[in-house]
C-alpha cells in the first residue's frame, strides 16, 4: 500500500496524547469519588463487564480517528483488474453421432441451443466465432460481435461422416490468426502443418480460448495431441467438452440426408435420419490431456441441463493489468462505522436520562 500525503501520517501521533488526556481525566475524577472502607464493597458493586463497558467506545472512538487520519493521508493499493474479455471459438463437433436422440430431441440440437444461450449471454462487444469439424474442420463463421450473424452460423450447422478434433483445433487457431497478428497460423503443406514460433511469453496465455465440444472419438484428420501442441505454443486455451449418454446412441433423427455444413452444398450419401447407432465412445482421456496441455479445462456433459451448465462456467475473462486505486473511502467508512458504533454503544450502556 501506497501513501500519497505521508506527511499526515504525523496526526497519529496525537492518538497517545489523547489517551494520556483520558486516563488524566479519569485519575482526576476518582479524588472526588465516594471513599469506601473495603475494596471488596467495590468488586461486589461493579460487575466484571463494567471496565469493557467503560472504555469500550473510547477505544472505538481511537480507532476510527486513526481510520480517518489513514484516510486523509491517501492511501493507495495496487490491484489486477481485467481488461478485457477473451475472444471465444466455439468448435462444435458435427459428425453423424451427433443425431443420436439419447439427449432430445438430439445431441445436435441440445448442442446448438447451449451454444445460442452462451452467446446471448455475452457482452456486447465479445468477439466470438464458430467452427464445425467432422471429416474436416472449417470456419462457419469468423470471429465476430455480430449475435445474429452467429445465431445464423450455429442454426446452420447440419451433420457429415467421421470425426476430426485435432483439424477443429487448427481450425480454431487459424481464425484467431486472422484477427490477432500475434498468434502465428498453422499453415499447412499438403498434410502437415508447420509449426511457427509465437511471442507469448512463458507462463502467460493469449486473450483467446477454444471451446471444444464432441461426442466421439477423433478418426480422421491430425492427431487431437498433436493439434493441441500447436494451441500450447501458441499460448491458446483450449476447453474441451464431451457431451453425450453412457450406453447405446439410440435413434438417430437428423434429417433425410445430410447437406455439406460448411458451403451449402447437397452432402454425400442418404438417409442417416433414422437408424440406431454404435456404442457412446468419447475419448476423454485424450481430450483431459488436450485441456491440460494447453491450460484449460476438461468438462462432462451427459445431458442438455449440464451442457447449458458448463457452457456457463466457462471463463471468458483473461487479460488483467495493475491498476492503482485510492482507497481512501474504504477507511473513511470504517471510521464513520466505528464512530456510530461508539456512540451507540455509549449511549446504552450510559444514557443521559
Amino acid at each position: 500500500m501506497k501513501i500519497l500525503w505521508p506527511g499526515l501520517l504525523l496526526l497519529l501521533g496525537l492518538i497517545p496524547l489523547i489517551v494520556g488526556i483520558y486516563i488524566w481525566l479519569i485519575r482526576r475524577r476518582k479524588r472526588f469519588a465516594v471513599r469506601f472502607s473495603s475494596l471488596s464493597l467495590v468488586r461486589e458493586a461493579m460487575p466484571q463487564q463494567a471496565w469493557v463497558r467503560r472504555h469500550l467506545p473510547f477505544m472505538l472512538f481511537l480507532t476510527a480517528l486513526a481510520s480517518l487520519v489513514i484516510a486523509a493521508a491517501r492511501p493507495q493499493a495496487v490491484i489486477e483488474v481485467p481488461t478485457g474479455r477473451a475472444t471465444i471459438i466455439l468448435a462444435i463437433d458435427v459428425s453423424r453421432s451427433m443425431c443420436s436422440t439419447d439427449i432430445p430431441p438430439t445431441r445436435m440440437q441440445a448442442a446448438k441451443d447451449a451454444a445460442l444461450s452462451f452467446v446471448k449471454r455475452q457482452d456486447p462487444g465479445t468477439q466470438i466465432g464458430i467452427v464445425a469439424f467432422s471429416g474436416f474442420a472449417g470456419l462457419v463463421q469468423a470471429p465476430t460481435a455480430d449475435r445474429k450473424l452467429l445465431e445464423t452460423a450455429i442454426e446452420s450447422l447440419t451433420p457429415e461422416r467421421r470425426t476430426a478434433i485435432g483439424s477443429g483445433i487448427l481450425a480454431s487457431l487459424d481464425a484467431i490468426a486472422e484477427i490477432d497478428d500475434r498468434i502465428a497460423p498453422v499453415t499447412t503443406d499438403g498434410a502437415a502443418p508447420t509449426l511457427e514460433p509465437t511471442p507469448a511469453p512463458d507462463g502467460q496465455f493469449a486473450p483467446h480460448i477454444i471451446v471444444l465440444l464432441t461426442d466421439g472419438v477423433s478418426n480422421s484428420g491430425i492427431h487431437p495431441l498433436e493439434a493441441a501442441k500447436f494451441a500450447a505454443d501458441r499460448r491458446i486455451r483450449v476447453y474441451t467438452i464431451g457431451f453425450g449418454t453412457d450406453g447405446e446412441l439410440g435413434p438417430m433423427r437428423c434429417g433425410d440426408q445430410f447437406g455439406d455444413p460448411f458451403f451449402g452444398g447437397q452432402g454425400f450419401g442418404q438417409g442417416f435420419g433414422q437408424g440406431f447407432g454404435f456404442r457412446r465412445g468419447i475419448d476423454e482421456e485424450t481430450l483431459k490431456q488436450v485441456a491440460s496441455l494447453t491450460g484449460g479445462k476438461y468438462y462432462s456433459a451427459k445431458s442438455a441441463g449440464e451442457l447449458q451448465s458448463v457452457f456457463k462456467d466457462l471463463p471468458v475473462y483473461f487479460d488483467t493489468q495493475q491498476q492503482t486505486s485510492e482507497i481512501s473511502f474504504a477507511f473513511a467508512a470504517a471510521a464513520a462505522f466505528l464512530v456510530v458504533l461508539a456512540i451507540a454503544l455509549s449511549l446504552r450502556w450510559h444514557p443521559l436520562f
